[in-house]
């Protein structure tokens, strides 16, 4: 039977949980959440770096992050067969699936199989936007929440910013797009992109980087007459208000 590589929790459980969206569109909807370890990109910001940054014998370390933490592998993986997986989301009784990361679509053989087991569960994904979801996965997506990473995050834009495939999700309506702000002059990344890529409107989000209340508001408060100039999408993050920068949030 097929597994999955998920994220542990604090106390080392896959990374399964309820909670209340906290980003994009869906922001304040109930739902599930699974987090899927491992990722090809890294962003030297990013709040979940235990889904990637692991220890010095390991070729991933190699990939920097501001906080220079590493995490042990076998701390912060589990392997969980699709079956077990998709027990555990519907013991939370919830109608709606986040699969988030990492970057979920690197597992897209194994989602296939888990989706199969959760017909009736609406399904949104969180993408960084470079891998296409196999056709066994993308007929079962309801959503599409895709996060190009900017110069900012540390990723070369020849490896986060591949053109065939913004392409591919600015022409589906699935798709809304969050881009990570962390100052002013990172709009002007994304208006080079809405003209190249045409996005549609009203599906595009500016969300502010931090991992607290502090700084997120610091940030909304110049973000938001930016939104208003171009007629982008404002995304709090909800979860970070709510219950802090925490695992299974």
């Amino acid at each position: 039977m097929a597994k999955l590589t998920l994220a542990t929790d604090d106390t080392g459980a896959p990374e399964i949980f309820a909670s209340l969206q906290g980003e994009g569109p869906s922001a304040g909807m109930p739902v599930a959440f699974i987090r899927l370890s491992r990722c090809n990109l890294a962003c030297t910001w990013c709040d979940t770096a235990y889904t990637w940054r692991f220890g010095q014998d390991d070729q991933d370390d190699e990939r920097p992050h501001r906080d220079g933490i590493t995490y042990d592998r076998k701390a912060n993986q589990i392997a969980l067969t699709v079956k077990d997986a998709a027990t555990k989301i519907e013991q939370h009784g919830q109608k709606r699936l986040v699969i988030t990361g990492g970057e979920p679509l690197l597992q897209g053989g194994a989602l296939a199989d888990l989706l199969a087991l959760l017909p009736d569960m609406e399904i949104e994904i969180e993408t960084n936007g470079t891998t296409k979801a196999p056709s066994h996965v993308d007929i079962r997506v309801d959503q599409y929440n895709v996060s190009p990473k900017l110069a900012h995050s540390g990723n070369a834009a020849e490896l986060a910013l591949l053109p065939e495939r913004l392409e591919f999700y600015a022409s589906d309506p699935r798709a809304y797009f969050k881009f990570v702000i962390a100052e002013p002059s990172d709009v002007d990344e994304v208006l080079e992109l809405q003209r190249a890529y045409r996005f549609r409107p009203g599906h595009v989000f500016l969300m502010p980087e931090g991992t607290d209340s502090a700084t997120l508001r610091e940030r909304e408060a110049w973000l938001a007459p930016l939104c208003l100039e171009h007629g982008f999408r404002m995304s709090d993050r909800l979860h970070i208000h709510l219950y802090g920068d925490e695992r299974g949030t």
